[in-house]
C-alpha cells in the first residue's frame, strides 16, 4: 500500500518532464501527493469500512473515492474522473485510463486468494473504468501484488502476467529514449511492470519507473505497489514519505497497514519488520482519560514512576496536520505584542515571514538567555544500584569544577550536576568515557532542582 504512495510522491515532480535517468533525489520540496495516492487511500478506507465480509465494496469505494476526491480536490484528477467525483449519481464512463491501475493496490493486499484479488479489482474498477483495457490493467496489478506477497519469483510473476494480460517484449533501455506521456493502461501498465521486473530492490524499482519518463508519478505508483509486496520497503524511505501525509491520510494508511500488513526492511536491509511496525513508531500515543495506571516505583522529590498497559495507548495523528500559515502568523504576532493589521499592511504577501521574523528574534534572545542560566541535570546509570559509578561520576565533575551532588531518596543514590546550559556539552563529554553512565540532556524542573539544591 505505502509503495504506491512512495512512487507517487517521488515521481510527482517529474510528471510530463520526461526525466530519462535514475539519478535524482528520491524526495525534495517539489514533491507532493497526487491523485494516485489519494485514490489508493480512498480504496484502502473502503476496505476498512466494509468489514471482513467485504459486503458492498463497490458502493463503499464510490463513497470513499468521492469523499476524499472532494476533500483533496486539487490532487490532479483527469477531467472525466473529476466530473465523476462530483456527480450526484456517478456512473462508469468506459475509461481505459491508468487511474484504475494506480489505485488498485489495496485489492492485492486485502485479497486472501488469487480469485479474490481479481474479484476485488473488478469491484472497485467497474464503477468508473469499465473499458476492457481499464479492467485488465487493474486486475493485472492486483494479481501481481498478490503473487509477490505469496512469495512467487519474478519469473513466475512475469510468466503469469504475459500469459494472461500483457506480452512485455521490451526492456526499459529499448523504450526509454522514445517513450512519452501515455495515460492509458495499455501504454503504461506494462512499462510499470517491466520497471519492477528489472529492479534489484525497492528503491531501484522506483528509480526504474521514473527513468522512463512520461506519466512518472502513476507509473512509479504502480511499480511501487508491486515492489513493496516483493521486496518490502526500507524503513528510512517510509519515515521520509510520511512527512507528505496529513492526519486523515496517515490514519487510513496506519489502520490499513495494521489490518493488512506488508513487509518493511530494517536498517540492515532485512525484511524483519512490517510497514505497520515502522508507522507505529512514527505516530504519537495518548493515554485516554480514566485509564488505570500502575505505580511501580518512587522517584526523588515525591514523584512516582507509573506504567500503563500498551494496548490502552491510543494513536494520535494530529502531529501530521499541516499548519495554517495565516493563522500561525496571527498567533505569532499576538504573542509578540504586534499589531496584526499594521504588520499585515506593511508586509503584504510577506505577512507570515514578517511575523516569523519577529518571533525568531525573540526566540533567539530567549535561547541566549537560556544558555547563561544554570540548570540541574540528572546523572543516569544503567544500574541504579551501582552507587560506585554514581559517586565516581560526581567526583569527576567536581574535579572539573562543576557543582555536582549526591542525593538519596527512597534508599537509592542519585547524582546531579548544576551547570549553565552552554556548558552542558562539556559536562556530557566528561562522562562519556565512563561505561554505563550518561548525563540526561533534559534539565529537571525548577521545584525538583531547588529541592536537590537544599537537601543534597
Amino acid at each position: 500500500m505505502i509503495g504506491a504512495i512512495i512512487g507517487d510522491v517521488a515521481g510527482s515532480r517529474f510528471e510530463r518532464a520526461n526525466h530519462k535517468s535514475k539519478e535524482f533525489e528520491l524526495f525534495d520540496k517539489k514533491c507532493r501527493l497526487t491523485d494516485d495516492s489519494v485514490m489508493s487511500l480512498a480504496l484502502a478506507e473502503a476496505f476498512l469500512a466494509c468489514g471482513d465480509d467485504f459486503g458492498g465494496l463497490s458502493q463503499q469505494a464510490i463513497s470513499s473515492m468521492q469523499e476524499l476526491g472532494r476533500l483533496y480536490k486539487n490532487a490532479g484528477y483527469g477531467g472525466n474522473f473529476y466530473k465523476w467525483i462530483w456527480s450526484d449519481d456517478p456512473k462508469p464512463y468506459n475509461s481505459y485510463g491508468n487511474g484504475s491501475a494506480m489505485r488498485v493496490g489495496p485489492c492485492g493486499y486485502a485479497a486472501a486468494s488469487l480469485d479474490e484479488a481479481k474479484a476485488f479489482a473488478a469491484a472497485v474498477t467497474e464503477i468508473s473504468h469499465n473499458h476492457p483495457e481499464g479492467m485488465k490493467g487493474a486486475e493485472a496489478i492486483s494479481v501481481a501484488i498478490f503473487l509477490a506477497r505469496s512469495g512467487k519469483s519474478k519469473e513466475e510473476i512475469r510468466n503469469y502476467i504475459q500469459e494472461n494480460y500483457y506480452e512485455i517484449g521490451f526492456t526499459l533501455d529499448q523504450i526509454r529514449k522514445a517513450y512519452k506521456f501515455d495515460v492509458s493502461c495499455q501504454g503504461s501498465v506494462p512499462v510499470a511492470l517491466e520497471a519492477f521486473f528489472e529492479s534489484t530492490d525497492f528503491e531501484d524499482a522506483i528509480r526504474n519507473a521514473i527513468s522512463v519518463g512520461g506519466d512518472s508519478d502513476t507509473i512509479a505508483a504502480i511499480t511501487g505497489s508491486v515492489a513493496e509486496a516483493y521486496y518490502g520497503v526500507p524503513e528510512g524511505i517510509i519515515f521520509s514519505v510520511i512527512d507528505f501525509l496529513d492526519s486523515r491520510e496517515m490514519r487510513i494508511l496506519y489502520y490499513f497497514e495494521k489490518k493488512y500488513p506488508s513487509k518493511a526492511q530494517d536498517e540492515d536491509g532485512d525484511a524483519t519488520l512490517s510497514v505497520f511496525d515502522v508507522l507505529d513508531r512514527a505516530v504519537d500515543k495518548v493515554i485516554p482519560a480514566g485509564t488505570p495506571l500502575k505505580v511501580d516505583g518512587e522517584l526523588p522529590g515525591g514523584a512516582v514512576h507509573a506504567t500503563v498497559a500498551s494496548d490502552a495507548m491510543q494513536p494520535d495523528f494530529s502531529s501530521f496536520d499541516k499548519p495554517d500559515k495565516v493563522q500561525d502568523a496571527k498567533e505569532l504576532l499576538v504573542k509578540t505584542g504586534s499589531d496584526i493589521t499594521k504588520t499585515a499592511k506593511k508586509a503584504g504577501k510577506g505577512f507570515f515571514t514578517a511575523a516569523k521574523s519577529v518571533k525568531d528574534t525573540i526566540d533567539q534572545t530567549k535561547a541566549k538567555v537560556a544558555s547563561k542560566a544554570v540548570y540541574c541535570y540528572a546523572i543516569s546509570t544503567e544500574d541504579v544500584e551501582d552507587t560506585e559509578k554514581t559517586m565516581y561520576a560526581v567526583s569527576l565533575l567536581k574535579k572539573a569544577g562543576y557543582d555536582a551532588r549526591i542525593h538519596v531518596a527512597g534508599g537509592t543514590m542519585f547524582g546531579y550536576v548544576f551547570t549553565k546550559g552552554e556548558d552542558f556539552d562539556k559536562a556530557f563529554k566528561l562522562l562519556e568515557p565512563v561505561e554505563g553512565v550518561t548525563l540526561n540532556d533534559k534539565p529537571l524542573d525548577k521545584l525538583m532542582a531547588e529541592m536537590i539544591r537544599k537537601h543534597s
